[in-house]
């Protein structure tokens, strides 16, 4: 048997292992939270059903985690059991309609999936390059950048269905609802993403570039396609230059991503703001610049909250970082610090991207 670590666990041959009294902090990209009363890491698709299967028979409340970096936790914890899934493995076979069909444990490092699928030169994930987390977060969230998301590759998933105790194989992206940064996974605790099915192309090209920085940064106009490796390079360039690549001497980095959701709303409610950017939404509706309402509120980068232990980036006033000795009760502070100004001056109300745990703004 392996020598386990004070307050750890382990079972020969097991596939899990568990703390007691372990910081979350370290499990969240922000670098906050408080203790869970438990922590079960689980490192393949059974163990992390006989994880949550356990905790819920013992009415344990149960916490998933990936790579944290979508996810504000309370300083005073997490009271159950966190279980961090850290399932491994990514195989590729022939898809529809000529496409390759990637198949991703839930665990995998989402941006050392989306390489791996560049590097054989498949295309369609190159504009989600550089976004921090795990595989199994991608469709809860929706994720997206730079004009593409989950929804526009995504075949199916495995889920574990916590309401019946069963596995769900093969769940179609059609029952998922996805939508921007949604789907009816968010929000909700009773369906767990075990591995998802991605149909990539197998032309060499990427994506359709439709994101006007990332076309200008290529010189290619709108529509066009390029190889994957040099979407890529691009992308990964422009969200370094904004903070959004994990860097740990970088508190730039130390923050959940964009904190709030571009907001939707009827044009008619819209605010004229001079240069604010702005798309069409469909059905009478526009989506606004989350950014830019930020910044025509008065709020400038690096716009420091509590003790300036926290502040917006000094890149990128979307996200919100920790500078260092900070508590999550300082992030919330100037979140809505944040909410309330731009509620106050544009009559808009920004709504957070990250998941809260055991807090609100």
């Amino acid at each position: 048997m392996p020598v386990s670590a004070p307050g750890t666990t382990e079972t020969s041959g097991s596939a899990t292992s568990m703390s007691t009294d372990a910081r979350l902090c370290a499990h969240t990209t922000l670098r906050l939270g408080g203790p869970a009363t438990r922590l079960v890491t689980a490192s393949d698709s059974d163990a992390v059903v006989a994880a949550v299967a356990a905790a819920d028979a013992a009415g344990d409340p149960v916490l998933v985690l990936g790579g944290g970096s979508n996810l504000v936790v309370a300083d005073a914890g997490f009271s159950g059991t966190a279980v961090l899934i850290a399932s491994r493995g990514v195989r590729t076979e022939p898809g529809p309609d000529g496409s390759v069909l990637v198949t991703a444990e839930a665990g995998e490092d989402w941006d050392e999936v989306v390489a791996a699928t560049v590097e054989q030169g498949l295309g369609g994930l190159e504009c989600l390059s550089g976004i921090p987390g795990r595989t199994g977060a991608t469709p809860v969230q929706n994720v997206g950048a730079y004009g593409v998301e989950i929804a526009d590759l995504l075949v199916d998933v495995d889920l574990f269905d916590r309401r019946s105790g069963t596995v769900r194989d093969h769940v179609p992206a059609a029952e998922l609802g996805l939508g921007y940064r949604t789907s009816v996974l968010k929000g909700h605790d009773d369906a767990i993403v075990l591995r998802v099915r991605l149909a990539l192309s197998v032309d060499g090209l990427s994506a359709p570039i439709r994101y006007a920085e990332l076309a200008r940064t290529l010189d290619v106009a709108a529509g066009d396609r390029v190889t994957p490796a040099l979407a890529r390079a691009a992308v990964l360039g422009l969200r370094r230059g904004k903070g959004m690549v994990l860097d740990a001497a970088d508190h730039d980095t130390w923050s959940a991503g964009s904190f709030f959701t571009n907001p939707i709303l009827p044009v008619a409610d819209a605010p004229q703001v001079e240069g604010l950017t702005a798309w069409p939404a469909g059905d009478g509706l526009v989506k606004l610049s989350a950014a830019g309402l930020i910044q025509n509120a008065g709020f400038a980068r690096g716009h420091a909250g509590p003790g300036g232990r926290v502040a917006l980036s000094s890149r990128h006033v979307l996200a919100l970082t920790h500078r260092g000795g900070g508590r999550t009760a300082d992030l919330l502070a100037l979140a809505r610090e944040v909410r309330d100004g731009v509620a106050g001056r544009f009559g808009v109300t920004l709504h957070p991207e990250p998941v809260l745990v055991g807090c609100a703004i």
